[in-house]
């Protein structure tokens, strides 16, 4: 599969990549948000990482006004039931879907591959990662919920629960309420995945606090992939 345009793939390190995380990025945002911070998560020297940050394609959301935007599926209102669109979540899950086999395919165990993502890029991290067939190392939703949380225990793959995933959500978030967050860290608990939580005094943004977090994630789960 071809990545979408203006996607941005880098590599972390030396030699063939072994391992790999595809980082989505939030509404209104580009693939270019997120690669900044590469250096500053203080990954370990002699793993090569493959960095996908996949660019949504421009789309209507009614939130908005029916501005078109990048985004990974629309959003109508604030509730939860306003946040879930059926239609351009499946696009986007098939997107990813597509770059998980594509990084099979070249060689990268399913494994060793991290799916992140910020606020809207998390939502989609979280609906892909409880249904897809492929066993992963790790999710890391940021700032996000879990979309159509009714329907995951009917439609998860079970795959992924024993899987890593660190949830972190900003305290002071007033574009995804904490509250949010946490309800749907606490529904994949309780279904047994795991997951960890974590909060910071923040807005609906990432801080150096976290950065620095996240990069130590990444080196333990990666240690043991």
């Amino acid at each position: 599969m071809q990545l979408p345009a203006n996607s941005i793939d880098l590599v972390h390190g030396s030699g063939e990549p072994t391992h790999a995380i595809i980082w989505l990025h939030g509404l209104g945002a580009t693939a270019n948000d997120f690669p900044p911070i590469v250096p500053e998560l203080g990954l370990e020297d002699g793993r090569c990482i493959r960095f996908i940050f996949p660019q949504a394609p421009n789309r209507p959301i009614t939130i908005n006004a029916g501005m078109a935007m990048p985004g990974w599926y629309d959003i109508k209102g604030m509730s939860i039931e306003d946040k879930q669109d059926a239609i351009g979540m499946a696009e986007s899950q098939n997107m990813v879907e597509g770059v998980l086999d594509d990084l099979v395919n070249s060689g990268i165990a399913s494994s060793n591959i991290i799916l992140a993502g910020f606020s809207q890029g998390g939502a989609v991290t979280y609906f892909t990662g409880v249904r897809t067939r492929h066993k992963l190392a790790g999710m890391l939703p940021l700032s996000t919920y879990l979309p159509f949380d009714s329907h995951t225990e009917s439609e998860q793959s079970g795959v992924n629960k024993e899987t890593a995933i660190f949830a972190s959500h900003g305290t002071h978030d007033a574009v995804v309420p904490m509250s949010l967050g946490k309800t749907s860290a606490d529904l994949l608990s309780e279904l047994g995945y795991n997951l960890r939580w974590r909060t910071y005094p923040m807005e609906h943004q990432v801080i150096m606090e976290q950065i620095k977090d996240i990069g130590a994630w990444i080196n333990g789960v990666f240690s043991q992939a």
